[in-house]
């Protein structure tokens, strides 16, 4: 447990030095969603029913940050040689990778979540929603990055091979997150329906994106 503890802090430092964490990320995601009003116009009812998916669409674009540093930077200073041949396992190591991007750069967001929604005239509860399902949606965004990150590591300027590989698994994450937010903003089907299956899927990337990962990541070494 201490040498995953020292291992989370250590990639949370990599993440902000290389792909500038939380800072960064919370810009990104506050540039989409402000430049969106300027190209829609002023129709705040317009703008309050495609809400949620331009929510999920900045925080699906801000989660690629940083995401092709995920093992790169192990990759070039050859720490993730003495993590191949250490005794913790690989996929395990991985995880906890993931983790620490998702904590530098996927919830910051999440948590400008509810200042933003204020932007594309949403109602304090359907931006309390969206911003739940967020929380519950991008840790799969960044488990399902994690694989093409493995794949890419030892390309170079693999950032948009990456990009293209993961966008198209992404799409039924971003589909139940968009979802389960209409659901709560204008029904007319239930918030949990949606929401559960959301949550599922991402409880299926965090078991089966580090097992992948760490395949993709022996078989591209090899």
């Amino acid at each position: 447990m201490t040498a995953l503890t020292a291992l989370l802090v250590r990639d949370m430092r990599l993440a902000v030095r290389f792909g500038g964490g939380a800072l960064i990320g919370v810009l990104f995601f506050h540039l989409v969603v402000a430049m969106i009003p300027f190209a829609i116009g002023p129709d705040l009812a317009l703008l309050a029913r495609i809400g949620p998916a331009i929510l999920w669409l900045g925080a699906l674009l801000a989660s690629l940050l940083g995401l092709d540093r995920l093992i790169a930077s192990d990759y070039e200073d050859g720490s993730l040689d003495l993590i191949l041949s250490g005794h913790l396992p690989l996929a395990l190591t991985v995880a906890v990778e993931a983790v620490a991007h998702w904590l530098t750069t996927c919830l910051p967001p999440v948590v400008a979540t509810p200042l933003l929604g204020l932007l594309l005239n949403l109602h304090p509860t359907a931006t309390g929603a969206v911003a739940l399902t967020l929380a519950a949606g991008t840790p799969a965004l960044t488990f399902i990055g994690l694989v093409g990150a493995a794949l890419t590591v030892a390309l170079r300027r693999g950032g948009l091979l990456l990009a293209v590989l993961i966008l198209p698994l992404t799409i039924p994450v971003l589909i139940f997150g968009v979802a389960a937010s209409n659901a709560a903003v204008v029904g007319p089907i239930p918030f949990g329906t949606p929401f559960t299956i959301l949550c599922a899927l991402t409880l299926m990337s965090a078991v089966i994106g580090p097992i992948a990962g760490a395949a993709a990541l022996r078989l591209g070494l090899d």
